[in-house]
């Protein structure tokens, strides 16, 4: 043999270059397998994810529909609670936190108001304090910046006022949370069927988390660029906010 590659040396490197081929699905192996495990396990996982039982929050979303499916939920999902504040069932603290939620709804629905109306020129006839009229004052948080340390006194006294001895829940004389006509104010409430007056609540619900959300987004708005209205300018109609001041 060794004669043979004496006379033919070709066969010697043929043979040489054989035996590195025959080596290279070695290596190859060992540089992709890492990958091929990565994938494996990777497929693996997600197949498990499919596969996996419903996790305990699934369950109890379901016990605290079931516990409050006599209040207004409105919406498919019933009880909207993310955080699971009242996922141990507490009456009293869903009542709590629906009054807050109410109250709060109520209030940016008329911040919502207040900011459309003032941003299209509407102002009060007179003077807000001696020689500042209201046609003077700005839309907005600018407003703050105008208006004197007394008037602001004078606001917050008011909305302390109106939390302490108007806008409450006398005891005894509300039919669900939030409601404050306390014996006094009816404007026909009671005419209405109860499924009225759950569609009613329902919709006044939905309303106040929408401007609770409007209210946020307008304030960012402005203090980002001045453009509140930011959706009148994607429409084409964009709004001088605050023009002139």
């Amino acid at each position: 043999m060794s004669r043979e590659w004496n006379r033919h040396p070709e066969l010697l490197r043929f043979r040489s270059s054989h035996r590195a081929i025959d080596t290279r699905p070695y290596s190859c192996f060992c540089t992709t397998a890492p990958h091929t495990v990565v994938m494996a396990l990777s497929l693996s996982v997600a197949a498990l994810g499919f596969n996996a039982p419903l996790p305990a929050a699934v369950a109890s979303r379901s016990a605290v529909r079931m516990a409050f499916e006599g209040e207004v939920n409105p919406g498919p999902q019933g009880v909207y609670d993310p955080l699971g504040l009242v996922a141990d069932g507490d009456q009293e603290k869903f009542d709590r936190l629906r009054y807050v939620e109410l109250k709060h709804g109520r209030i940016c629905m008329l911040a919502i108001l207040g900011h459309v109306v003032t941003s299209a020129g509407v102002r009060l006839p007179g003077e807000l304090s001696f020689g500042l009229p209201f046609s003077s004052v700005p839309t907005g948080i600018k407003a703050l910046s105008v208006v004197p340390a007394a008037g602001l006194a004078q606001i917050f006294a008011f909305v302390g006022f109106l939390e302490l001895f108007v806008m409450k829940d006398v005891e005894g004389t509300g039919e669900f949370p939030g409601d404050f006509r306390n014996g006094f104010i009816d404007f026909g409430w009671d005419n209405f069927t109860e499924e009225e007056k759950l569609a009613k609540r329902g919709i006044e619900l939905n309303n106040g988390r929408a401007a609770q959300m409007g209210i946020l987004a307008l304030m960012v708005h402005e203090m980002l660029d001045n453009n509140p209205y930011i959706i009148n300018d994607l429409l084409g109609s964009p709004v001088p906010f605050n023009a002139g001041f």
